[in-house]
């Protein structure tokens, strides 16, 4: 919630924005849109990571069980990524309306009572490609967070145990996380900004969208607020990518082990 309000142009530190949040809205503003944020996960973050692991294991059978070269994780990190925001797009779509809405002129709010009314609605009033809206800078972002997040993990491990500490140590795992979430950070943030200003934008009185697509959103950001603008609230995206990458990696290198201990 608070890195979506900096985005959009909130003004002070990630502590202040919240403040004000819980000011105006209630402590429970902070968890508008949960209902989204859960069904984006739950479709999202298991479609790319059960993706990237099947390709990882085939791109690995066909090396001769060699580790793989930076190039192949790169390409089964964007493959994973790319299909998994696909499947997850609807349900993010939703979640930054929910949260963005209090930022909008009453007149123009959603009012969405939760992730299925959202749905409803918004295939009634845009009809079915409108769950999809901002899917395709949905689709890179997600693309640039997991190259940024699965490959680095693989090399930055590798480069762990190759200067001497145990392979599938503490050390290996929890290091090669740690850098992992804070690649996948400044990778992904730019087309997070950009994403999250499609799917929030509203018709002008016109009738006309704010930027025709993607690219036009990029530009005309570079041209009129300058490149730095692309990292606006990167400390509260970092504080907010960084644990999820780092306990999802750590999830992922223990849960083999935890199975092959049940004999699963």
């Amino acid at each position: 919630m608070v890195k979506v309000r900096i985005q959009l142009g909130a003004k002070g530190s990630p502590l202040a924005v919240g403040a004000e949040i819980v000011r105006k809205d209630g402590f429970a503003a902070l968890y508008k849109g949960l209902s989204a944020g859960l069904l984006r996960q739950a479709t999202y973050t298991t479609t790319r990571l059960g993706v990237f692991n099947i390709m990882s294991e085939e791109l690995k059978a066909r090396n001769n069980g060699q580790n793989l070269p930076l190039w192949q994780k790169a390409v089964a990190g964007l493959s994973a990524g790319g299909i998994g925001a696909l499947v997850g797009s609807p349900a993010d779509l939703t979640l930054i309306r929910m949260q963005a809405d209090s930022t909008l002129p009453v007149e123009q709010r959603r009012n969405y009572k939760g992730v299925g009314d959202a749905f409803v609605r918004i295939v009634k009033e845009d009809g079915l490609g409108g769950l999809f809206r901002g899917a395709g800078p949905t689709v890179v972002r997600a693309m640039s967070l997991n190259m940024g997040m699965l490959a680095s993990n693989d090399q930055a491990k590798e480069a762990i145990e190759a200067a001497g500490f145990p392979k599938g140590g503490s050390v290996s795992v929890l290091g090669g996380a740690t850098i992992a979430g804070f690649i996948a950070s400044a990778f992904s943030l730019p087309f997070d900004f950009i994403k999250t200003r499609m799917q929030k934008m509203t018709p002008n009185p016109d009738g006309t969208m704010p930027y025709k697509g993607p690219i036009d959103c990029a530009l005309q950001t570079l041209k009129n607020e300058g490149p730095l603008k692309f990292y606006t609230g990167f400390p509260t995206y970092c504080i907010r990518i960084a644990p999820h990458v780092v306990f999802t990696l750590v999830f992922m290198d223990a849960l083999p082990k935890v199975q092959k201990n049940i004999g699963l």
